[in-house]
């Protein structure tokens, strides 16, 4: 019989779990369990910057689990998607894309629509409303007979209240950039952008935006005015199509354009508006497109036209441990299974040899502010069985709680969520110290540390750009120092370091050991 593995890393991911002097309305210092602060107070631990350029945004924007993941994976930092996009828009090479060309007259020999969708904010997590007003723009110089857009409106990663005025700025530059361009239908994100295989939410969105179904409005300000009356905050505003709009369907001969640049929350309803096959609810008919366009790649197994492609890392965490034949096991809930899996490998639908997943439902709530707890527990339990097993050498897992109960803008549902986190970090530190394994604890950026909106008007609902905890835990660390100054790219040389492996030259993002 082969000897016991004993596992040489354990690799946790408090999503949403950041640092912030400020101790209002902060779920993070104010949270009841102290596990946490131990393992810093006994350990190696620093701050990192888990924001703007620090992880390939642009300055001042706040950082997101997607681009989070892809660069602790990495351990460097790249240009992510935002910012590519960005440059072509300052190079003037954005009206040239052939993909975006091609759609336009596609649409021209079709109906003549053209048809938007995203979401309509300019916090630069999935989407930007610069990127939206450069395709109206472009359709607009290619001669489009009538553009449509269909604004998903935010509230999430942006203050639950300002839709309305994102939903004006958008009415406004329509009615100036194009002769015959008109907003369609509104709606929430918690509908068009669900990720979590809630197909009624999804279904309620594309009938829609497909049948012209759902509640009506005279315009697309009346329609948030209404939704706001109703007690909805723009996340949830519920579908609602504009009434006095002609062709506000998606129909036969239409042309699409998703301009989420984020694939994680884009890719439900791209199927259920694009592929043929497709069984997750009933679709009284399907629209036969002159075109549909990713703005992005969104999911490997689209067989869709792609605006802008990046390239990926060569060398990530998952192809470095499996190179050194090393078994290694991803656990995540629904909510972030896609972060520790697809992101984490650098944004490739690949499994390297030796790598295992293990996915946790996410509890089925309608808001995970009524049940805190999410799914950790159970992954806890799932990781504590893998230490125990005895046959995985790396183990990584994330954390949703912080972060998914944090949007909700709960404080006290969020100090719950802290505390489950919390007391889950306590139980793995424990097999990790049994095993003598090293547990590396960290974020991917910000969320329940700051609740409070900076004017104390309104919960914040939205990420942060506060800096986030690294802490290294192994008992010949004790009395070891990490440097200050790093990011999440330093987050995998670091650990490479007190794993005594050589680090990949391209994982330039530097150790802080």
């Amino acid at each position: 019989m082969a000897a016991a593995r004993k596992p040489s890393l354990v690799l946790l991911i408090l999503d949403g779990w950041g640092h912030s002097e400020q101790r209002r309305y902060n779920a993070v210092a104010a949270c009841p369990g102290d596990h946490m602060r131990r393992l810093a107070a006994r350990y190696p631990h620093t701050l990192l910057a888990a924001s703007g350029e620090a992880v390939g945004l642009p300055a001042g924007v706040m950082g997101n689990s997607e681009v989070g993941h892809l660069t602790i994976g990495a351990g460097r930092t790249m240009d992510q998607a935002v910012t590519l996009i960005n440059k072509t828009l300052k190079e003037d090479s954005f009206t040239g894309n052939p993909v975006l060309a091609q759609a336009c007259a596609d649409t021209l020999n079709g109906s003549g629509t053209l048809h938007f969708l995203g979401l309509c904010s300019d916090a630069s997590v999935h989407s930007h409303l610069d990127h939206l007003e450069a395709l109206v723009r472009l359709a607009a110089a290619r001669g489009v007979p009538r553009v449509r857009v269909h604004p998903f409106t935010d509230g999430r990663d942006t203050s639950p209240h300002s839709g309305k005025g994102y939903v004006t700025r958008v009415a406004s530059f329509l009615a100036k950039a194009h002769p015959d361009a008109a907003i369609a239908t509104v709606g929430g994100r918690y509908f068009g952008m669900d990720r979590d295989q809630r197909w009624e939410r999804v279904e309620k969105h594309w009938r829609a935006l497909v049948l012209g179904e759902g509640l009506q409005a005279a315009d697309p300000v009346a329609a948030v005015d209404e939704a706001y009356a109703r007690g909805e905050t723009d996340e949830f505003i519920r579908p609602t199509v504009m009434t006095g709009v002609a062709h506000h369907t998606i129909g036969d001969g239409d042309g699409v354009i998703f301009f989420n640049f984020r694939p994680d929350r884009a890719r439900q309803m791209t199927r259920a508006l694009a592929l043929a096959e497709f069984d997750e609810f009933h679709r009284p008919r399907r629209p036969a497109l002159a075109a549909y366009v990713c703005m992005t790649p969104y999911d490997g197994t689209f067989d869709l036209p792609i605006a802008f492609r990046s390239r990926g890392p060569e060398m990530v965490l998952g192809r470095l441990f499996s190179a050194r034949g090393l078994r290694q096991v991803r656990i995540a809930e629904t909510e972030k299974y896609a972060h520790v899996t697809y992101f984490l490998n650098g944004g490739v639908e690949r499994t390297y040899p030796g790598e295992e997943r293990i996915l946790v439902p996410s509890p089925r709530v309608a808001t995970y502010d009524l049940q805190p707890e999410m799914s950790a527990l159970e992954i806890t339990e799932k990781l504590l069985a893998c230490l125990h097993q005895g046959e995985t050498d790396i183990v990584v897992a994330n954390f949703a709680n912080a972060d998914m109960v944090g949007h909700t803008g709960n404080y006290e549902a969020t100090l719950r969520a802290c505390d489950t986190v919390d007391r889950c970090v306590g139980r793995v530190h424990e097999a990790a110290r049994a095993t003598g394994s090293l547990l590396v604890v960290t974020s991917d950026h910000g969320n329940a540390e700051q609740m409070l909106s900076t004017d104390s008007k309104e919960s914040l609902t939205a990420h942060t750009t506060n800096p986030v905890p690294l802490i290294l835990a192994r008992e010949d660390l004790v009395g070891r120092r990490l440097a200050d100054g790093g990011g999440l790219a330093s987050i995998l040389p670091t650990i490479l370091t007190a794993m005594d492996i050589d680090c990949p030259g391209e994982m330039d993002g530097g150790s802080l050991l």
